[in-house]
């Protein structure tokens, strides 16, 4: 839990009654029911300790993802494998993207490693492009992490420049952290993974969650992809074995077997999200153009003390290095709750005129 310090994410809806909240990424059409049944199912075995080896999950998720069980370790949630890989490799220094994620760098300094960043461009759309090869290279990290589609922008990362840039970590021998927790809701969902590498280039991790994809955010729940068993048997030891519960196991196995449920929600982000980034720019927003479920967006309004009192709480993105004041992200929801979204925007930027 957090303790005596600012929440630095979204998502704290706790003593907001009423709110609606745009500022977690969670699928639009939340929690499958099946999902819901499993874990309610699974209480009747709350006296005995979770699977320390997740047996069944581990299984469901190697038909799912076409590798072998080995290259799968899991999680309370993707922050916890973010934390446990920093822990166990110790990457000093890692270089990242700016603005992206912040959990990666908040792992590495309680790692006591030190982060280098990657200024992205909003001339550019916040895209990643090829000058990122070289100045990996100049870099000198041990790490390198990349969010596809990228956090808080989300814009996906070229195919080929992954590739490339997992080529260069191999022959390096540097870490390639690829954090993919988005990429099942965005528009590279079918080609996007760098999975098929992870047998040729044991340097490559990939981090997955059930969190957005299943709307399974409460109880916390994620998974890497890595050939390197001993990298993964050093990050378990980084965390206490029953840390998966017996609630977030039984309902990961019931999640993947929703096989429809992630192709309908991908129809209704992209449908909503064209809606959506049409109808900001016409408020005066500058948008960025997102290949995922949300969309940063900037204000030249002061748009984060206002938007709570008409009900909608915004990520302020104020805290992202290579972004600052007026920086906003947005989930995309349904159209019911995208039209309140839009709303309070309006009435907001008019009471900042």
């Amino acid at each position: 839990m957090l303790y005596q310090t600012e929440n630095p994410h979204g998502g704290d809806l706790y003593g907001r009654e009423g709110m609606l909240d745009f500022s977690s990424n969670i699928n639009p059409l939340g929690t499958p029911e099946a999902v819901r049944r499993a874990a309610i199912e699974s209480l009747a075995g709350l006296e005995r300790y979770p699977d320390p080896f997740c047996r069944r999950l581990r299984a469901a998720i190697a038909v799912c993802e076409g590798v072998p069980e080995e290259w799968i370790l899991c999680g309370s949630g993707a922050a916890e494998l973010i934390y446990s890989f920093c822990a166990a490799a110790r990457p000093d220094p890692s270089l990242e993207l700016a603005p992206t994620f912040s959990e990666y760098a908040l792992a590495l300094a309680a790692a006591d490693c030190r982060t280098i960043r990657y200024p992205l461009e909003r001339e550019h759309d916040f895209t990643l492009a090829g000058d990122f090869l070289p100045a990996l290279e100049r870099s000198g990290a041990r790490a390198v992490f990349l969010c596809n589609p990228n956090n808080p922008t989300g814009r996906l990362i070229p195919q080929a420049l992954l590739e490339q840039t997992a080529e260069l970590c191999h022959e390096k021998g540097v870490c390639l952290f690829v954090d993919e927790c988005f990429l099942d809701l965005s528009d590279g969902w079918e080609n996007g993974s760098l999975k098929h590498l992870l047998g040729s280039c044991p340097e490559l991790m990939i981090l997955k969650a059930f969190t957005k994809n299943y709307g399974m955010a409460g109880l916390r729940l994620g998974y890497c992809l890595c050939a390197d068993g001993a990298l993964l048997s050093e990050m378990s030891k980084a965390v206490q074995p029953w840390n998966v519960s017996v609630p977030a196991q039984a309902a990961g196995v019931a999640a993947l077997e929703e096989r429809g449920f992630l192709e309908r929600a991908r129809a209704v982000i992209f449908c909503e999200r064209t809606w959506m980034t049409k109808a900001m720019r016409e408020l005066g927003l500058w948008v960025c153009p997102s290949q995922a479920n949300y969309l940063l967006f900037y204000a030249p309004f002061p748009l984060a003390e206002k938007t709570p009192a008409h009900g909608v709480l915004l990520r302020d993105c104020g805290n992202y290095p290579g972004l600052g004041k007026g920086w906003f992200r947005a989930a995309v929801k349904r159209r019911e709750k995208n039209e309140r979204l839009l709303a309070a925007l309006s009435a907001a930027i008019r009471e900042a005129h």
